[in-house]
């Protein structure tokens, strides 16, 4: 049950589970409201995001103003802005002029809003949620043997990492990029290294490694399954596609031409930093001068197999030229997995299975206001409708605007953050 002091004001409007930057915005926003008074369970002990790949320098992909709050409320004393002005970072941020933060900066900038928030719990893994129909509430139990009820939920549990399917029961210490910087000084222990993946995160590492090639002596290889590196499309009328009319026409579409188009537009969301490519070649071109660099860049290619010989402590991977259909071998000692994440029904939500709205493939069934349960007005979700919303899902652009129509729904209404309905020049619609 909940503690005393956990439960003496009554039980909350309703629970949040999860934290990350999504789910913190609508702490942060849902903060100030007299009328609606939110409980957020978050199982790690602290705020944490992403810190396997705070590598030295790297930013974030949106500007400053996709914070946790801004774009739904300018003045909110939780904003980035403030966060600089707090730690005595303004003017430098000013003076640097850039509007990326850094990614570390943007984590310690969470943790510093979450410290400031007596609506979050840390340490509470939920365990089961139920629902009882007499008193129309779920009650939510954790690990820690807390039990809490609301009448409606928020899930916010993210997107685990992905690991491809040759990779299962894969032995060896092998690592999916989200725990590289741990990992990262008993790899460059290794003979040979290969980075699978074709985003980001696969660039910032690839990059990363080769710069320290000279200093460890290891081969470094690069696989990607996609026809060549995809550079993020980042010119201003694609960033309207981010937009509330963008999501309204791609959510009216049927379900297969949202799937095969939401197949299409991964490069305008997850393909890699125009300047970091720029980057890499130019590395490359230097090292070049003094002679073979002892990398290997391999595109169209798919991982199909991989095997371990604890032996020798090394990886056989099957791989599949894609255009030529031709299968070969990669012998490598190191083996980083940045191969993204992908969202999964939490394994708590099964007693209450009977009361979500599901499509054809088993996924949520996620209205336009981002609610999945059958009354349309219980449990929201926070970035798990990629398929039904597009790639605005992930945007953190777009959180603001989202959390703003979930509130509004949880209000019955009442709208304390205008919700934008129009923003882009261009339609998208007939």
């Amino acid at each position: 049950m909940s503690t005393p002091a956990e439960s003496a004001a009554g039980d909350p409007d309703f629970i949040a589970i999860g934290l990350g930057p999504f789910n913190l915005g609508l702490a942060c926003l849902t903060e100030p409201l007299p009328g609606l008074r939110g409980l957020f369970l978050e199982a790690k002990p602290h705020f944490d995001w992403h810190s396997g790949m705070f590598l030295e320098g790297a930013t974030l992909q949106t500007p400053f103003l996709s914070d946790l709050v801004t774009l739904a409320d300018p003045t909110s004393p939780f904003s980035f802005l403030n966060y600089l002005k707090e730690r005595g970072r303004l003017y430098p941020f000013y003076i640097r002029e850039s509007f990326f933060p850094l990614r570390e900066e943007f984590n310690d900038y969470c943790r510093w809003a979450a410290a400031r928030l007596p609506s979050i719990r840390f340490g509470r893994p939920v365990t089961e949620v139920t629902y009882d129909e007499r008193t129309g509430q779920y009650a939510v139990r954790t690990a820690t043997g807390h039990t809490y009820r609301a009448p409606r939920l928020v899930l916010g549990t993210g997107t685990p990492p992905h690991l491809p399917p040759a990779c299962d029961g894969l032995g060896g210490d092998f690592l999916h990029n989200s725990g590289y910087l741990a990992a990262k000084k008993s790899l460059q222990a290794k003979r040979s290294i290969t980075v699978v993946g074709s985003g980001q995160s696969a660039a910032e590492i690839y990059h990363d490694l080769l710069q320290d090639m000279d200093a460890h002596g290891y081969t470094l290889n690069w696989v990607t399954r996609s026809p060549r590196f995809f550079p993020l499309e980042y010119t201003k009328l694609t960033l309207e596609m981010t937009s509330p009319e963008y999501v309204d026409y791609f959510h009216a579409l049927p379900g297969d031409v949202r799937d095969a188009l939401g197949a299409s537009q991964k490069g305008l969301y997850k393909g890699i930093n125009a300047e970091l490519i720029n980057a890499i070649f130019d590395l490359l071109y230097t090292r070049s001068h003094r002679g073979k660099v002892p990398t290997r860049l391999l595109t169209n290619t798919s991982l199909e197999a991989a095997s371990y010989d604890p032996a020798t402590r090394s990886y056989t991977l099957g791989l599949r030229q894609r255009e030529l259909g031709r299968d070969h071998e990669l012998t490598t000692e190191g083996l980083v997995l940045a191969t993204g994440y992908r969202y999964q029904v939490p394994d708590f939500l099964a007693p209450v299975r009977d009361r979500i709205r599901w499509d054809g493939r088993g996924r949520f069934d996620v209205t336009r206001d981002y609610a999945i349960d059958i009354t349309g007005r219980g449990i929201y979700v926070q970035n798990a409708e990629l398929h039904t919303h597009g790639f605005a899902a992930p945007d953190l652009g777009m959180a603001a605007y989202r959390n703003a129509r979930i509130i509004r729904q949880l209000l019955g209404g009442e709208e304390p953050y205008r919700v934008e309905t129009a923003i882009a020049f261009q339609e998208f619609s007939v």
